[in-house]
């Protein structure tokens, strides 16, 4: 049979379609393969699930350290002694002496009764308080202390030079503080002052040493010295 050949048909344009199928087809098949082994594998993977143990601690047992029981205490034996010990007798050295005894009757023994001291008593709780002079008629603790306070501001208004603070200058209110003591024989010891001024705490304490001498505090009807606190109030008033 004679081949007929066409002059137009271009066999080398089919040749590389062919190529380029079979080339695919290889690929195809090639991939298919891997795929399959791949699956074939993790399906006969074994997942083992480990289970964790829990370490186990050993607790050590403590042990008790228990004291030893007490000892018994030693028997003693009595060893009996048949040794006879005799006894040295010492004699008294000293000279025989008849002792006698005093006795003294209870009416002869004098009992001295302690005598409790008062120093000094504040004014106003002495139980009783010093007597100015003329005030001695006064029968009632409350007259008699009013008596005495008028007594005394008396003389301070009467006797204090109040010009010192004009020579000096001052005006207005000034207050000086006056202590004094009325000793347990009625005289005024223990002057003390304070005030704004040197001169004006001089001038209050020679005031002071003009009081005359009183009937004395007592406390317990014994005289006692008696702490009197006087404050001068005295106002400068500015000259025109």
């Amino acid at each position: 049979m004679k081949v007929k050949k066409y002059a137009k048909a271009d066999i080398g344009s089919y040749s590389r379609i062919f190529f380029q199928i079979g080339l695919i087809l290889v690929l195809a098949t090639t991939y298919a393969g891997l795929e399959w082994e791949f699956t074939q594998r993790d399906n006969n993977l074994d997942y083992d699930l480990g289970v964790f143990e829990e370490d186990e601690i050993d607790i050590p047992i403590s042990q008790l350290n228990t004291p030893p029981p007490p000892s018994l205490p030693e028997i003693v034996q009595v060893v009996e002694d048949d040794l006879e010990v005799e006894e040295d007798i010492i004699e008294s050295t000293e000279s025989s002496q008849d002792v006698k005894t005093m006795i003294i009757p209870v009416s002869a023994v004098i009992v001295a009764e302690e005598v409790e001291e008062i120093e000094e008593v504040p004014f106003f709780v002495v139980e009783q308080i010093p007597l100015y002079p003329g005030c001695e008629n006064m029968k009632v603790k409350a007259e008699q202390k009013k008596c005495m306070e008028n007594k005394i501001h008396s003389l301070f208004s009467k006797e204090f030079n109040t010009g010192i603070s004009e020579q000096m200058g001052l005006n207005g209110i000034y207050r000086i503080f006056v202590v004094f003591k009325i000793s347990a024989t009625g005289d005024v010891v223990e002057i003390k002052t304070r005030g704004p001024n040197a001169r004006l705490e001089l001038e209050a304490e020679r005031v002071a040493k003009l009081l005359p001498k009183m009937t004395p505090g007592k406390q317990r009807g014994k005289p006692v010295a008696v702490s009197y606190s006087l404050p001068i109030v005295f106002t400068v008033l500015p000259q025109s």
